[in-house]
Parts: C-alpha cells; sequence; structure tokens
C-alpha cells in the first residue's frame, strides 16, 4: 500500500514531462526545411533498373528498396531515404508505363500536377531506359510532354543492362565505359531516339550480387558525376557523400543529432522520476519510458515499429547491460544512500539506450544485420561518458 503514493508520483511526473508530438513534428519540420534534399522522378517501363538506380544511389538492400517504396498517386509510388521524416533523396517511380491497360496521357497529368507543386528541393528527371528496349514511344511521349512543360528540370537519360548485349564468352564487365560495337550501337540509337529531352546520358548495368558481376553497380561513378553536373552544388555533394562511407557516416550524424535531442528529453524524465525514494519501484516506468524512446527514435530513422517490438529491442540492446550495471551500482539504489546519484545513474542508462538504439536502426536502414558488440560497445561508451555529464549536473543544481 505505502508504495501506491511513490507510483502515482512517478506516473504523474512522467506525463508531465512526456515528449509532445507536436513539438517533435515542429523540431523535424525546421530540421526538414534545412536539408540539401534531391527529388528524382524515376520515368521508365516496368524492369528498366529503376529500382536498382535506388540501390545503387543509397546502397541499401533491395529487399528495403521494395518495402520503402510507398503508393503516392495511381500512377506513382515514393520512396525516401532514408526516411520520410528526414529525407536526403526522394524517388518518384512511374508505375505501369508502357502496359497496353495503362493511360500515358493519365500518367503525364499525374507527374505534371506533382511537378507543379513548389517544394523548394532540388529536381532532376531520370529516364531510364533498358539497352536492348526499343520499344519507347510511351516513354518518348512522357517526355516530349515534360520537356515541354518543365524545361528548368534537368533531366538524365540512364540507359541499363549493358550486359544483355555482352558477347557470349563475356562472363563479366569490360573495363568502364564499355568499348563493345553492338553497346555503343545501341547507346547511339537510344540517345538518338531521344534527342532534345535529356541534358546528359550514361551506361549503367545495376546488377545483383547472386547475378555473378563485379562490380554490381556498374557505372555508379560516372552516373553520379553526371548527377552532379546537373544539380546545385549541395545536393550533388549530398549524393557523393551518401556513396563514401566516411562522408556518409558525417550525414548520419543529422540524424543522430535530431537522435540526441529526444533522447536528452527521455533522460531527463529517467532522472526525474528516479530522484524520487525507492528507485526500484520506478523501474517499470523508467523501462515504458525507454520502449517509448525507442519507438521514437524507430520513426525517426523511418522503422515504424510497435510497442511489443520496441520492448523487444530494448531487451536486445540493453537487457545484459542493465543486469550488470546494476549489480555493479547497487548500492546507488540504497533509499537515502544517493537519490541523486540514482537519478544521473538513470538518465545516463536511458542516454547510452538512445545512443544504442540509433546504432540499431543505422545499421537497419543500411542494410546490414545489427552487430551486437558494436551496439553494446557504443551503448557503454555513450553510458559513461552521459553518467559522469549527469552527475556533474546534478551536483552543480544542488549547490
Amino acid at each position: 500500500m505505502k508504495f501506491r503514493p511513490i507510483k502515482r508520483i512517478a506516473h504523474k511526473t512522467v506525463n508531465l514531462f512526456r515528449v509532445d508530438e507536436t513539438q517533435v513534428a515542429e523540431i523535424l519540420e525546421s530540421v526538414r526545411s534545412q536539408l540539401p534534399t534531391t527529388e528524382a522522378l524515376l520515368i521508365g517501363k516496368p524492369q528498366a533498373g529503376k529500382s536498382s538506380i535506388v540501390r545503387g544511389l543509397t546502397g541499401v538492400g533491395a529487399e528495403i528498396v521494395g518495402q520503402g517504396f510507398r503508393p503516392h498517386t495511381q500512377y506513382t509510388e515514393r520512396y525516401a531515404y532514408p526516411s520520410e521524416d528526414l529525407p536526403l533523396l526522394i524517388f518518384t517511380d512511374t508505375v505501369g508505363l508502357g502496359d497496353v491497360e495503362k493511360n500515358t496521357e493519365a500518367i503525364i497529368e499525374e507527374l505534371s500536377q506533382e511537378l507543379d507543386k513548389e517544394t523548394g528541393k532540388a529536381r532532376i528527371i531520370i529516364l531510364t531506359v533498358k539497352i536492348n528496349d526499343f520499344a519507347t514511344d510511351s516513354l518518348k511521349e512522357v517526355a516530349v510532354n515534360l520537356r515541354k512543360k518543365y524545361p528548368q528540370i534537368p533531366c538524365l537519360l540512364a540507359v541499363t543492362s549493358t550486359h544483355e548485349l555482352y558477347p557470349m564468352a563475356m562472363e563479366n564487365h569490360p573495363p568502364y565505359p564499355p568499348n563493345l560495337p553492338d553497346i555503343a550501337r545501341a547507346f547511339n540509337e537510344i540517345k538518338n531516339s531521344f534527342l532534345g529531352l535529356y541534358d546528359r546520358g550514361v551506361l549503367i548495368d545495376f546488377t545483383l550480387e547472386e547475378d555473378g558481376y563485379n562490380p554490381v553497380f556498374y557505372g555508379l561513378d560516372a552516373m553520379v558525376d553526371n548527377l552532379a553536373q546537373l544539380l546545385p552544388e549541395a545536393e550533388s555533394k549530398t549524393i557523393y557523400q551518401l556513396l563514401d562511407e566516411k562522408a556518409g557516416s558525417q550525414l548520419g550524424n543529422i540524424y543522430k543529432e535530431v537522435a540526441r535531442r529526444y533522447i536528452l528529453s527521455f533522460s531527463i524524465i529517467a532522472g526525474t522520476v528516479a530522484a524520487v525514494p525507492l528507485p526500484f519501484a520506478t523501474m517499470p516506468v523508467l523501462t515504458a519510458l525507454e520502449v517509448s524512446m525507442v519507438g521514437l527514435l524507430g520513426k525517426l530513422y523511418g522503422q515504424n515499429i510497435s510497442v511489443s517490438q520496441a520492448g523487444g529491442i530494448v531487451s536486445a540492446i540493453a537487457g545484459g547491460f542493465l543486469a550488470q550495471a546494476i549489480g555493479r551500482e547497487l548500492i546507488k539504489f540504497i533509499p537515502g544512500f544517493g537519490s541523486v546519484i540514482a537519478a544521473s545513474w538513470a538518465a545516463a542508462y536511458t542516454w547510452g539506450l538512445g545512443e544504442g538504439a540509433c546504432a540499431y536502426f543505422g545499421d537497419v536502414v543500411g542494410g546490414k544485420k545489427p552487430d551486437p558488440d558494436k551496439i553494446k560497445k557504443v551503448m557503454q561508451n555513450a553510458f559513461q561518458e552521459a553518467k559522469e555529464r549527469f552527475k556533474k549536473a546534478s551536483e552543480k543544481t544542488e549547490n
């Protein structure tokens, strides 16, 4: 019975300091408006290699790209990378172009409505044509209409699947660019067919690893160089950075910095709750807080997860760490022997968990299998640093 008032206080405290969804939305909107985002309109027939271009420019796996596209209009799908909240690349893909039952005029109308919207973002049209496909009347009709209405939007002609025209004895890509008569002839015919409708043309062949071609993204450097010539400086720099592992980690910091705003809020809440006497009684409340935090961080990274899934991630990331930490620092949980230390511990633990969750979701978004050892190390380092920081902050407040 005597624990009920404490639980009520903790519950009220959590409600008082709970992260406001409106505030979260405002933070995201502020950061989103400052991002050098590129909107890429992928126009091509099915199987022309559009999703492969998305894989090449983002580095994520085919399965994630497939799941990432969402219906946008009747004839288009959209994929925001790495997330809807903070996109660096927004791909709009035409659906069913060239199919008999599809209305090319309706597709043109939808694309025009999309391009009529002022977004303030850099835009580029990528016409995607398979190198051995010359039945491109519907694609050309779309290109003619868009070029006439939006001559200011640059257009890249991407001719894909070069391996379709390799000699029978050739089992791998030749040095780029390919110096093969059949490919040169087909490439020139396609360029002539779309003459005046594009600004630059590039040959690419983006395959899957199981196809056996090396490199998987043949012609990627050439494509990025061409995009860079057509896009503003900030946006072209971003695309280069996305493909550079070291610089890409710096871009990841954009998302981590926003995530840290959330983590700090939850850490303050955790410290406030833990400052109440008998902190073990507040552990379920802290767990609920951390599950909420992980769910929010997942959304930031484009992963919509349920409460139970968030709980599973918390358990996987922090289960063993929490048991060891409590075992080492049990004295700090005894009532009357340092509730301020307990508060700083809870805040630091929440901070460490948040950093670990960012490492987890960063791997998922990048198409990698989360590395438990790396995540554990991230959490431990973040916990130790935050523990001293929150402890000093608490002491300064008391003095």
